[in-house]
């Protein structure tokens, strides 16, 4: 550290007079880091720093998974505007032949009631479907960063269905995998500052060396300043230790550790809860595969048994209420059907996230 100064002042006594005094110096002063606390401090530093980096990763990877999941539950909306689509014709020919035999007298009125009924049922559950359609577009787009109405995302055509797929996760999955979770990183970078904290708190018990060393010249004449006799010099070194500090240092101990243990029961709990979601979807997945083949077969066969009641009741030997009966039973079996698959889907596209993005990227290292 440079310095220059120059003073004048007069001193008292018996030769007390009028004195010049210039000096130019050149000092310095290190503080060996014997006890580690600067050491320690750095690495909390840069634990926090990519603690931070792990949780905007996270935050990334939130995104992204509710963008999916939004997508798919669209699209499966999609699949059921489709499916309403074709129920409503199906209901405006049923309609059509009710209203012509009860022109012919054939019908009751009861029975073109309804078919009214069920007709105008139908048409006010695909007008909720385009809201509900809308406001998951609206998300979509948020997510994506852009205004709600900017985007406008096409359906999918009616015979496309849902086409949607998503990688299938292997039948065994190693634990190793949740290391690369941005979130369970983050919490073990915490619990790394935490625990460098400690080192910084247990430093402060130590005396602190401190080394010094200073040169320069001081004369009392400008003219002779430059001169060698006027140079100057110093070396020395400093011990200091707190003798008394009311407790402070020993708060700041105990306040380390106690957020050391909570940083560390904080990473408990978000690797506990990460294995709870793997094993959630993974079961969900599991359940849903067999749930969907059954609802499959259920909706094969409420759609014969709607054929079947409808030819019945051309032909006279059945009421209009059983057809409007199996009509219900086979949309409410259609719809819970394209439910299932939206839902498979999005227990897939869960179960990624979950892993961190996926099962072939390496672990994240500590160090990095």
């Amino acid at each position: 550290q440079p310095g220059a100064a120059s003073s004048r002042a007069r001193t008292s006594g018996s030769n007390g007079g009028v004195a010049n005094a210039h000096s130019v110096t050149l000092s310095s002063s290190w503080e060996p880091d014997l006890w580690g606390g600067v050491r320690r401090s750095v690495e909390a530093g840069v634990a926090s720093a990519r603690a931070s980096g792990d949780d905007l990763a996270a935050a990334r990877l939130s995104i992204q998974s509710s963008l999916v999941q939004n997508y798919v539950q669209l699209r499966a909306i999609d699949l059921q505007a489709a499916l309403y689509a074709n129920t409503v014709s199906a209901y405006q020919r049923s309609m059509k032949l009710v209203n012509s035999q009860y022109q012919q007298g054939v019908a009751l009125r009861s029975d073109l009631a309804l078919a009214e009924n069920t007709l105008a049922a139908a048409e006010a559950q695909a007008l909720d479907l385009r809201a509900q359609r809308s406001l998951l577009e609206h998300a979509i787009a948020v997510l994506a960063g852009q205004p709600p109405a900017k985007l406008a995302i096409a359906p999918l055509p009616i015979a496309d269905g849902l086409r949607l797929t998503v990688p299938v996760a292997p039948a065994a999955l190693p634990a190793q995998l949740l290391e690369r979770r941005p979130d369970i990183a983050a919490a073990e970078r915490r619990v790394a500052a935490a625990n460098a904290n400690i080192g910084v708190a247990r430093a402060a018990w130590f005396p602190a060396l401190s080394l010094s060393a200073a040169g320069g010249y001081s004369s009392s004449s400008i003219a002779d300043l430059f001169n060698t006799p006027a140079r100057v010099w110093s070396l020395g070194a400093a011990l200091s230790q707190t003798l008394f500090d009311g407790g402070l240092r020993q708060a700041h101990s105990d306040e380390a550790v106690a957020a050391y243990d909570a940083t560390v029961a904080a990473y408990k709990q978000t690797v506990l809860s990460a294995f709870q979601e793997v094993e959630d979807n993974l079961s969900t997945l599991a359940t849903l595969d067999a749930e969907i083949a059954k609802q499959q077969q259920a909706t094969a066969a409420a759609r014969l048994a709607e054929q079947m009641s409808l030819k019945q009741y051309n032909a006279g030997t059945t009421t209009y209420l059983s057809v409007v009966t199996a009509q219900a039973t086979a949309l409410s079996s259609a719809r819970s059907e394209t439910t299932l698959l939206s839902r498979r889907l999005v227990a897939s596209a869960a179960l990624i996230a979950g892993l961190g993005g996926g099962w072939q990227a390496a672990a994240p290292s500590p160090s990095q």
